[in-house]
């Protein structure tokens, strides 16, 4: 499918009807895999581990909920991309209240939270230049440091939705690949664990300390709140937007949003599968392996303690093939972020009025500078603190803020602004559950913090 070359001009020229057949849907699969590459990261490999490693099963539950509950929230942000052909800063700028210049409060509270984030993605940079210092340790960390972000830079900087989504598509399958083989082979060691231990994940029962990693965890598990406006933008540039077309009050227009918003559920449903299955492996594997050794992960030993996921389940043999596959977990999310990062603050950079969104050279150019300038900080912050676990887990914390305001928007957009196409009773149903679990575990996570 050729890419359409400038997919946030929505026109008559690009309109298409939408698949039938579930086969043929498949065909239009792409944002949930960059999405994936950018969930199944920082916040699996390490995030969740290191609350197991603490936690042991009690904390399951809200694992699966992140993955689970921020859903209808994703589906909110691509049916409006839709519908609208609006980017998610658009669509912050169009809120009701204060403006600061051109941009709406909410829109400058997004650019200072993201940049609170640097700290994370640094994290992530720095653990996957360990493993590839672990894998060559004749290079200098900081040497991988660099050699890391130049690939991200590298790969990014072209800009182009295709290059991101194969590159996204290719590293989701070496990981999970891994992630499986070892959840199989522990059954196998003194490290199995049973249903009764799963079952026991249930049980809504943690500390202060475990609460305070949990609440990082739900902002980075599962799409967290950047994530969940990173896929307004692939949805428009895979082309539903521009394939449903300018809004019209006719049944043709009705009939053709309504069968490209099928084909994002089912892209949706699928990359949810994907990384659900994927961050439960990590999780049990740190809760049997890690609690049971009482190994909990600390700073840059972290990659070294998690490769005893792999080493007591697979052999000591095996640990080199353990690296190759925790460096692509780790470099997804640092390409698949900087791939969102890129077009996010490019589009901030629209609507405060330093430069036209809309015109694709320029929002080419933008995209690049900032291909550069974002791996560049990255690497730097990790090699100013080096401390991984913190900085990643700092960044869960931020997000799960920056989720309050991406559930205002979705409300706001659903029940505030006219509905071209209103949700099913079900669709409602499920909104609501997200909003509610989002902002019960907020008020209890900071209830337990706090007091």
């Amino acid at each position: 499918m050729a890419e359409i070359s400038n997919p946030y001009l929505i026109t008559d020229k690009n309109i298409r009807q939408p698949p039938s057949g579930w086969l043929q849907k498949l065909k239009f699969l792409g944002p949930g895999f960059i999405l994936s590459a950018s969930i199944v990261g920082s916040g699996e490999l390490i995030a969740t581990t290191v609350l197991g490693a603490k936690a042991g099963f009690a904390a399951l539950w809200i694992i699966i909920a992140s993955c689970l509950v921020k859903v209808a929230l994703q589906l909110e942000f691509g049916r409006h991309a839709i519908l609208t052909g609006e980017t998610s800063m658009q669509l912050f700028n169009k809120l009701p209240g204060l403006k600061f210049g051109q941009g709406h409060w909410t829109v400058w509270t997004i650019a200072f939270m993201l940049l609170l984030k640097v700290v994370q993605i640094g994290g992530i940079v720095g653990g996957a230049s360990v493993v590839l210092h672990m894998l060559f340790p004749v290079v200098n960390i900081k040497v991988w440091a660099s050699v890391n972000a130049l690939m991200a830079a590298g790969m990014i900087y072209n800009g182009r939705y295709g290059l991101v989504e194969r590159g996204s598509l290719i590293m989701i399958a070496i990981f999970t690949v891994f992630t499986v083989i070892s959840l199989l082979s522990v059954q196998y060691t003194p490290f199995h664990f049973t249903w009764a231990d799963v079952l026991n994940g249930f049980r809504f029962s943690l500390s202060k300390e475990e609460i305070g990693i949990a609440i990082g965890a739900f902002g980075i598990t599962g799409v967290a709140s950047d994530e969940i406006m990173a896929y307004n933008y692939w949805c428009i540039e895979k082309g539903y937007a521009s394939y449903t077309g300018p809004y019209s009050d006719s049944a043709e227009w009705k009939q053709r949003a309504q069968g490209w918003i099928k084909v994002m559920y089912v892209d949706a449903l699928v990359a949810m599968i994907i990384y659900t299955g994927v961050t439960v492996t990590f999780y049990l594997l740190g809760a049997a392996i890690l609690y049971g050794n009482e190994n909990i992960p600390n700073g840059n030993e972290v990659i070294e303690t998690l490769a005893l996921i792999y080493t007591q389940t697979l052999g000591a043999g095996v640990k080199n093939m353990y690296l190759i596959g925790a460096f692509f977990v780790l470099f997804s999310s640092v390409y698949a972020t900087l791939a969102t990062w890129t077009r996010v603050f490019t589009d901030i950079f629209g609507q405060v009025g330093w430069f036209d969104f809309a015109n694709p050279a320029k929002r080419k150019r933008v995209i690049s500078v900032l291909s550069i300038v974002f791996p560049a900080a990255w690497a730097s912050m990790y090699l100013s603190i080096n401390l991984p676990v913190l900085m990643v887990l700092s960044g869960g914390i931020v997000g799960s803020f920056m989720l309050l305001l991406v559930v205002y928007a979705g409300y706001y957009v659903k029940y505030k602004r006219e509905q071209f196409l209103p949700a099913g009773k079900f669709y409602g149903i499920l909104f609501w559950i997200s909003i509610i679990t989002i902002l019960l575990v907020a008020v209890y996570g900071l209830s337990q913090v706090l007091f």
